[in-house]
């Protein structure tokens, strides 16, 4: 037998974790299966590119729960987009890729495929695994939902997002110290998630709830107060910025400082819309989305708020980089293996789909088809504890 892993599209703090559960699963279900990797995502199916997991990984697993990353490498590399594929060379001119990525998994002699990634990585798994099934190679392709968004339908929880907000948090945790070199200092800090404000919603919350065990010194500008959050902008919840300046401006005249938390997406329409009449070219990737770190977010809040605010300096510190590298935490890596392990017994059972939490049931672990597995699942902005963190930081909702 032979079994294969593929991690694609942007890292998580979940992907060597997850390579190294389902190893740790497969030594107890098929210890004698030959183990590859395909290098970086689909780019390394196409090309035929993989490595072979010699004894020595296999025994030694547990050594990939303490790395960030991907052992074996990510891309973003949409098989259903021919032109690119063309472009980068991953397949001739006239030729299919998923054919190709067919193809090469029947010449490699592959039994079970496993994809670690997001909607856009499992929503090709599917695309392949009905290709593969309606021309009569028997493959099993099992998923697991990997993205720091949080925003796959019907996925409970993604691999990856608690660690994710929790890094994030520990980012601003030092970035706030800075207030301390100006008076009137805005922060912004900028936060994955171009539709979905999941991630930054629940930075904040760990953020305030970290900032909760700390010990202050008011009586030398050491205050709580200061230190805290006052905005969370993300892309479910409008929010009227003209009164959102009257309020922070409040609020710097009586704190000397402003700290806001927002997510990329947040006013993404708004600056493609001013790029557009500019008549600029919006950058995009692979997969359509727009290059969110090319437009700047953060940049465009700032030049708005720092005007506004006068500001005597402002910062904008992007977590994303940080936060997506690295580790899983102890709750991401419960559930990293608890997915994976389910996943490699669905899969030796020759059932397809992927291995994650279940909406449609109560958030148990299913195996869940594949046709119903989507993006842009968003944040729901009438959470209690979303909308009581609002109450607490004054930010009005609309």
């Amino acid at each position: 037998m032979k079994i294969a892993f593929l991690t694609a599209g942007g890292l998580a703090p979940c992907l060597s974790s997850s390579i190294g559960a389902l190893i740790e699963k497969y030594n107890e279900l098929a210890p004698d299966a030959d183990l590859i990797g395909y290098l970086n995502g689909y780019q390394g199916l196409l090309l035929g590119n993989y490595i072979s997991f010699p004894k020595v990984v296999k025994n030694e697993f547990s050594k990939l729960y303490e790395f960030g990353g991907s052992p074996i490498g990510n891309s973003r590399v949409k098989l259903t987009n021919i032109d690119d594929c063309v472009k980068n060379s991953y397949v001739k001119v006239n030729q299919d890729p998923l054919r190709i990525a067919a193809e090469q998994l029947r010449k490699d002699r592959v039994d079970i495929l496993h994809t670690i990634g997001g909607d856009d990585t499992n929503t090709m798994a599917a695309k392949l695994s009905s290709y593969l099934d309606r021309n009569g190679y028997e493959l099993t392709v099992v998923g697991l939902p990997k993205t720091v968004d949080n925003d796959v339908f019907p996925v409970t929880q993604t691999l990856g997002a608690s660690t994710a907000a929790e890094q994030g948090a520990i980012f601003f945790e030092n970035i706030v110290n800075e207030n301390t070199t100006s008076t009137r200092q805005l922060i912004i800090h900028e936060i994955m998630g171009r539709h979905c404000g999941w991630l930054t919603a629940q930075t904040a919350k760990v953020y305030r709830n970290r900032l909760e065990q700390r010990s202050f010194l008011p009586e030398i500008s050491l205050s709580k107060e200061k230190w805290d959050v006052d905005s969370v902008y993300i892309p479910e919840q409008e929010f009227n910025l003209e009164e959102e300046i009257i309020r922070l401006n409040k609020k710097m005249d009586k704190k000397d400082g402003v700290n806001i938390f927002l997510s990329e997406g947040a006013g993404k329409d708004t600056i493609i819309n001013e790029m557009e009449l500019r008549g600029k070219d919006i950058p995009r990737d692979a997969f359509g989305h727009v290059r969110l770190d090319e437009i700047n977010p953060g940049q465009w809040f700032a030049k708005k708020l720092s005007l506004e605010l006068n500001a005597k300096k402002t910062l904008v510190q992007k977590s994303g980089y940080f936060a997506r590298s690295a580790k899983p935490n102890k709750e991401d890596l419960d559930l990293i293996k608890r997915s994976a392990f389910f996943g490699a017994e669905q899969a030796i059972q020759g059932r397809s789909g992927l291995s994650g939490l279940d909406d449609e049931k109560d958030g148990s672990l299913s195996l869940i088809n594949f046709d119903r597995i989507k993006g842009g699942k968003p944040f729901d902005i009438n959470s209690v504890w979303y909308q009581s963190m609002l109450d607490e930081i004054g930010q009005k909702k609309q």
